[in-house]
């Protein structure tokens, strides 16, 4: 478990999986993703990845809960490897539901996470990508200290991709 101000990250339990399914399913927190919602069949592939990704790795994604609502996860995110075209990389990725944005958890969690990556785990960099036209996610990684060093053609028929990336 790790906490910022105003949230805790905690490593998320099968018992979690029906928030999951339900930030993930809703079209609002998916208008940005070129997949849409996630099905239930995406979900369970998708979670169990996740968990999958802690016993390797020993990190991953955090189920993300206000500290003052402990039992309400309002997210899940965290960083884990992902594949960018042909190659492996420590990627940063979140999805909070509607009800939290525009509290700055979003920032608040991408600065700790990365922190958590550079400093505790040694990691030597991390990556994000974000679709050109999520605003919202762009301004958390700038603000996170990330930079846009590239794009990547990830979805075929769409623009591109915007990379960042930060270093320690």
């Amino acid at each position: 478990m790790i906490a910022t101000e105003r949230l805790i990250l905690r490593k998320p339990v099968e018992e979690d999986f029906a928030r999951f399914f339900e930030i993930n399913h809703d079209p609002e927190t998916n208008k940005h993703n070129p997949s849409g919602p996630m099905n239930l069949e995406k979900a369970e592939s998708t979670f169990i990845k996740m968990l999958e990704h802690w016993k390797k790795y020993h990190f991953g994604s955090w189920a993300i809960v206000e500290k003052d609502n402990p039992e309400n996860i309002i997210g899940f995110g965290g960083l884990s490897y992902k594949l960018y075209g042909e190659e492996e990389k420590l990627n940063l990725g979140y999805r909070f539901a509607p009800g939290a944005w525009g509290n700055g958890y979003a920032t608040e969690f991408t600065k700790k996470a990365i922190a958590f990556g550079l400093n505790d785990s040694n990691k030597e960099e991390i990556f994000g990508v974000v679709r050109p036209d999520n605003i919202a996610s762009v301004k958390v990684l700038e603000k996170a200290g990330m930079t846009q060093i590239g794009t990547l053609n990830d979805v075929p028929g769409q623009p591109e991709s915007l990379v960042y990336r930060i270093q320690k």
